[in-house]
């Protein structure tokens, strides 16, 4: 028992040194990782300090390398700058500072800028540009072709269609505008050619004014020309055509064209059917003017656009063919002017069914034998039934015989808003008009301007007419009064008591009276149809003679 007891103890005392040595071999193993963890935070704090070096060091790297980039890039910007200079001076034969030995400043400019002058002078002045130095020769031919050939077109020993020909075989194109403004019995044929040329590629602008004349025993006579039917491969391109004198095929119908740029349209003394200008108005879908003078073969035309703005329309009786008698504006919601050009020669009929946004109107007269403003009929300016008034016209032109005082002012009844008013006085019998009326609506609130043309102060109609509108117009701010012969100065002073010029409904208004050079005024040579620019196509000035004016200027002339 005792050998068992002492092994027992022995064994014990053996367990406890072995748990003391674990143990201290643990602490020490303790200690050591204390160390190595601190060793290891020591080494990642060095690491980070090198990353952070190692990137100060990439960057400061990086800007060396851009601030060497962009030296080279100075360096390189100043070799070209000088190498160009270098030529410059080698082309030019010019030093800094130096005037140039020839004085041209013009050739040393951009070539961007060279093209914009280029472009802003005729084509003949541009072909000569080429003498101007070897710059020069290349640059009439880069810009997009211009050439307006008239009466004043041509070259000394040197025939005007052979200069046509040689500018349109030597430019490459494309064209920007072709005009054609002759009278010359070779040149159809050339015309021919020259529509088919790749110097007229994508044409913009298209005017053919081309009268035709034919030499038999020594006489020559006119006649239109046929349109060639080339002419229509600039239908995608064009946005301004003007055809005068020729004569439309009818196979346009069958062609169906489409014109998807062309804005302004013109046709002046051109024959052909009905069929074939509905064909060519239908094709034209952005179409915003056109101007019809003087056609022959179309009795009757209805207006149906959506973007028409401008309609300006003639016909011509002294031709016994088929002339326009009917005008219908069907629809059209954007139209703004409406200009009968010269009524005395129709249409005889025009019918206004729907043009929401009609502002200007004019030239209107007696010799419309039927006038319609929706459901308001006027039979010779009589109105026969008044249901529908024109609120949206401001600006009204008219053509009065007489003038007739009573006519005009019930005609105004149908324009409530007008704002300006044109009267060309038609001389007649005299008859002096005593007019009782109930208000005109324009004249109590809007009307602001009367003009009267041709005014005949020996005529008491004249007299009355004028001054109904002196007395009657409430907010009247200007009231020009033109006549056809001069009038000396006391004539002026007996006009102001006739007038009644101090009795004057709207004490504001500015009343002058001038005198013309002995020629009527009747507005037929108006050509604002296609400038939309001008707000009022009437507001031009008349031949007044130089006396007048300057008692004008001296406020001699204002009652």
């Amino acid at each position: 028992m005792e050998a068992v007891a002492a092994a027992a103890s022995a064994a014990a005392a053996a367990a406890k040194d072995l748990a003391a040595a674990a143990a201290k071999d643990a602490a020490a193993a303790a200690a050591t990782a204390k160390e190595k963890k601190a060793a290891a935070k020591e080494a990642a704090v060095a690491a980070s300090t090198a990353e952070l070096n190692a990137e100060q060091a990439a960057a400061r790297a990086s800007a060396l390398a851009l601030d060497a980039k962009e030296a080279a890039a100075v360096a390189a910007a100043a070799t070209a700058a000088a190498a160009a200079q270098a030529s410059r001076k080698r082309k030019f034969h010019l030093v800094d500072d130096q005037v140039p030995s020839d004085g041209d400043f013009i050739s040393r400019l951009p070539d961007h800028l060279l093209d914009t002058i280029v472009l802003r002078i005729p084509t003949k002045e541009r072909i000569r540009t080429q003498a101007i130095s070897r710059r020069w020769r290349p640059l009439w031919r880069s810009t997009p072709l211009d050439l307006v050939a008239d009466y004043e077109f041509k070259s000394k020993g040197r025939k005007t269609v052979d200069l046509i020909h040689k500018i349109i075989s030597q430019h490459p194109g494309p064209a920007r505008r072709f005009s054609l403004r002759l009278s010359i019995t070779d040149c159809y044929h050339g015309l021919v050619g020259w529509i088919g040329s790749r110097a007229l590629d994508n044409l913009q602008e298209l005017e053919l004014d081309y009268t035709h004349t034919h030499s038999s025993n020594d006489r020559k006579k006119m006649y239109m020309w046929q349109l060639p039917s080339a002419v229509f491969r600039f239908a995608p391109t064009l946005r301004v055509a003007k055809f005068y004198n020729c004569i439309f095929p009818d196979f346009i119908v069958q062609l169906a064209l489409k014109f998807p740029r062309l804005k302004q349209l013109t046709l002046d003394t051109v024959t052909m059917s009905e069929d074939a200008l509905q064909s060519l108005l239908s094709g034209c879908t952005l179409l915003e003017s056109l101007e019809l003078r003087d056609n022959l073969g179309i009795g009757r035309l209805c207006i149906s656009s959506q973007t028409l703005k401008s309609l300006g329309f003639s016909a011509d009786n002294r031709n016994k063919c088929v002339l326009l008698q009917e005008l219908v504006v069907e629809d059209a919601p954007s139209l703004e002017r409406l200009l009968p050009l010269d009524p005395k020669y129709g249409p005889a009929t025009i019918r206004i069914i729907s043009a929401p946004k009609l502002k200007i109107l004019g030239i209107l007269s007696e010799d419309i034998s039927e006038l319609q403003f929706g459901n308001t009929v006027f039979q010779k300016m009589i109105v026969v039934g008044l249901a529908t008034k024109m609120h949206t016209v401001r600006v009204l032109a008219l053509g009065s015989t007489g003038p007739n005082q009573a006519t005009v002012a019930n005609f105004l009844k149908c324009f409530p808003n007008l704002e300006r008013l044109y009267v060309i006085f038609q001389p007649s019998m005299d008859k002096d008009d005593v007019l009782k009326y109930d208000p005109i609506e324009c004249l109590e609130l809007h009307l602001k301007v009367v003009v009267l043309k041709n005014y005949n102060s020996i005529t008491g109609s004249s007299i009355s007419f004028a001054k109904f509108f002196i007395l009657n117009a409430k907010v009247l701010k200007e009231m020009k009064i033109s006549l056809v012969y001069h009038r000396q100065q006391n004539w002026f002073a007996n006009q102001r008591r006739l007038l009644q010029i101090e009795n004057r409904a709207s004490q504001d208004a500015r009343i002058e009276l001038t005198c013309g050079r002995g020629s009527r005024d009747n507005f037929t040579h108006n050509r604002h149809t296609h400038d939309l620019s001008v707000a009022d196509p009437f507001d031009i000035p008349s031949g007044e003679c130089y006396g007048c004016m300057e008692l004008i200027r001296k406020k001699s002339l204002l009652l």
